[in-house]
């Protein structure tokens, strides 16, 4: 068997506690029997101490599928992690659905209300016109039976009671035209918001039913992604102990390792992010400052240009000055030589004198400027306070508190704390704001995360702190928490 070269003795006992305790494998003697065959000692000694090349490659073989194993079984607990992740993001968005679906079915019950009593309000209009036309026929009838031929003939009263008579028909009938009109346009009135009605209730009947979906859907989400978190959570114990194993250390030893890792992992996903976040903002800053400063050079020659063709303009005006005042001169000179007319002996009539100039009044003192408007009860520190009294309480879709909640019920209370009113549905809070860059965020606004990098595919909304941290009810199985946008940025910024 050929032998395995080494400089020293001393490098062959290296070689074989690195082979024994650094890869976590047993060494294996050398059996006596082999001495002869020259897997034994250089010295020929008989001892035993030198590895062959066959234990040592035995040794490498082992050590390499170790670490193979290592790497697969690391490999998995990631993998169970982004099932994880997946399976909460799922039932968040169910969440939010079904959020949006009881929203929708709000706005649809308040629009039927709204459209039941404007038919109902038309309504008693209708029966109030009826019965005044009513009243505006008989009167009419009456009045039109007393102005026959006979009696406008044998009347008592002569013609001027018969034209009162006439005049008095003819308004009525006039003011009967009129009340017909404004019946049957409140006839036409009442008819829409009836029809209006209608339809509000249909759709609030859909609506209704696609909550029942939406609820269903959640509830599913919700357990299926408790299910996953509790398979997923077995599943990684079973390779934190194979993980065990394969290393040679304790289970506890190996748990505590492996959550040592994926926190060291996060915070290296932290700084990436930060670090592509300041990135961004300083190539965003040196961005701006060029533009302002090719705005500043474009303005300082716009002035100069300016500048320049108001000094022309100027040049110009005094040639036109000096040219006008030659030519005066000249008119003046050839006045001169033309004979002096005597003057009249008539006096100048004595001019009246000027009347004093009335005192200017005084000028009234300006109105102070009101105050501003009072803040909302409590402000940005009653909104932080009320969503920093909740942490550490477990999410739960579709809950708003008070032990218990989901992203935008937390939000919604939280801003109702500074008499904020806010829907329970992360889209219509998104609407109800102000968009502002992300990285503008500051304490009290909203952040949003969206499945499709659209407003539409909004699912989820925490409150921001500043700084870049924000406070959140973040999935199923977590409770209200803190969180960075580094360790998951947002799509979306509001201000409210």
């Amino acid at each position: 068997m050929r032998r395995l070269r080494l400089a020293t003795p001393a490098a062959t006992v290296t070689l074989a506690l690195a082979l024994t305790v650094g890869l976590g494998v047993a060494a294996v003697p050398v059996a006596s029997g082999d001495q002869g065959n020259g897997a034994g000692s250089g010295s020929g000694d008989g001892s035993g101490a030198y590895p062959s090349q066959d234990q040592v490659d035995r040794a490498k073989a082992r050590a390499e599928r170790t670490a193979h194993d290592v790497g697969a079984i690391k490999g998995r607990l990631l993998l169970a992690n982004q099932r994880l992740d997946e399976a909460n993001l799922r039932a968040e968005q169910a969440s939010e659905a079904y959020n949006g679906a009881m929203w929708h079915l709000e706005q649809a019950r308040d629009a039927y209300r709204q459209a039941k009593a404007d038919a109902a309000h038309a309504r008693r209009t209708v029966a109030v016109q009826r019965d005044r036309i009513g009243g505006l026929v008989a009167q009419s009838y009456q009045n039109g039976g007393d102005l026959t031929a006979l009696n406008a003939m044998m009347s008592a009263d002569g013609p001027e009671r018969v034209l009162d008579q006439y005049a008095a028909f003819q308004g009525a009938s006039t003011a009967l035209q009129a009340d017909y009109k404004r019946f049957a346009a409140t006839e036409s009135l009442a008819q829409v918001f009836e029809s209006k009605a209608r339809h509000a209730k249909a759709r609030q009947v859909v609506l209704a039913a696609r909550a029942e979906e939406a609820k269903a859907a959640a509830t599913a989400s919700a357990d299926a992604a408790q299910s996953e978190a509790a398979g997923i959570a077995a599943e990684k114990d079973r390779l934190i102990r194979a993980l065990a194993q394969a290393q040679h250390i304790s289970v506890g030893l190996a748990r505590q390792r492996q959550t040592a890792l994926e926190e060291i992992a996060r915070k290296r996903a932290e700084a990436r992010a930060r670090a592509e976040a300041a990135a961004a903002a300083k190539a965003a800053a040196e961005e701006a400052a060029r533009q302002q400063a090719a705005d500043e050079a474009t303005a300082k020659k716009k002035a100069a240009e300016q500048a320049a063709a108001a000094q022309q303009q100027a040049a110009d005006e005094a040639a036109a000055k000096k040219k006008a005042a030659q030519q005066a001169q000249d008119q003046a000179q050839s006045q001169d030589q033309t004979p002096t007319p005597k003057p009249d002996p008539t006096p100048d009539p004595p001019t009246p004198p000027t009347p004093p100039t009335p005192p200017t009044p005084p000028t009234p003192p300006t109105p102070p400027t009101p105050p501003d408007p009072p803040a909302p009860s409590g402000g940005i520190d009653g909104v932080l306070a009320y969503a920093k009294a909740q942490l550490g309480e477990p999410y739960r879709w579709g809950a708003t508190g008070p032990d218990s909640w989901d992203c935008s019920g937390l939000t919604m209370r939280a801003w109702a704390a500074a008499g904020r009113s806010l829907p329970h549905y992360s889209v219509a809070q998104y609407d109800a704001g102000t968009p502002i860059p992300v990285a503008d965020a500051r304490a009290g606004d909203l952040l949003f995360w969206s499945s499709n990098g659209r407003p539409s595919g909004i699912h989820h909304v925490a409150l921001a702190l500043g700084g870049g941290s924000f406070l959140e009810a973040p999935h199923t199985g977590a409770n209200v928490r803190y969180n960075t946008i580094y360790a998951w940025y947002p799509d979306f910024a509001v201000r409210l």
